[in-house]
């Protein structure tokens, strides 16, 4: 996620990204720095594809680490949500757009899903997300949608999401 919001995450699901931090930080860390000193003893970098490699490795496991700890920082751990059809995070939410085309998927965090799951998410903080956040099933609510376009759902069903 980029928009700076709270990020709802189970406690599973911290309890996870929070191990993924841990090893990035320590035993992957040193692991890149030892192959970027292995191939900077090869000799000359400029045609070094090892050392090249390591680098955009260390450059790509840099950045997972800042995103792991920009998502920690705001996150805000839950249980998931009772089984009483309010939308809110931590929901798996139905909903129509008026012409019978329904769309199925999880209020929350990516994160949050299980290993597999392709289901959509969608931010709290989305013009859909947080149009619907606290509504109740068949509810219908208006929102503006990036593009400028105004946009009106029903909510057909919502239920706790269970991995």
């Amino acid at each position: 996620m980029t928009d700076q919001g709270t990020v709802w995450l189970t406690q599973e699901a911290y309890d996870k990204l929070q191990a993924e931090l841990d090893d990035l930080r320590g035993p992957r860390r040193q692991e890149i720095i030892e192959k970027i000193a292995a191939a900077r003893d090869e000799g000359d970098l400029k045609e070094n594809s090892g050392y090249h490699a390591a680098k955009d490795d260390q450059g790509k496991q840099e950045a997972r680490i800042r995103q792991l700890e920009d998502m920690m920082r705001r996150a805000e751990v839950g249980e998931t949500p009772p089984d009483d059809g309010i939308v809110e995070p931590g929901m798996v939410v139905t909903v129509d757009f008026g012409d019978g085309d329904h769309e199925k998927f999880l209020l929350g965090a990516r994160e949050n899903l299980g290993e597999g799951d392709t289901l959509d998410v969608y931010s709290p903080e989305s013009a859909m997300g947080a149009a619907i956040n606290g509504k109740t099933k068949g509810d219908q609510v208006s929102y503006t949608a990036p593009n400028g376009k105004e946009l009106s759902v029903t909510i057909v069903d919502a239920e706790p999401y269970r991995a």
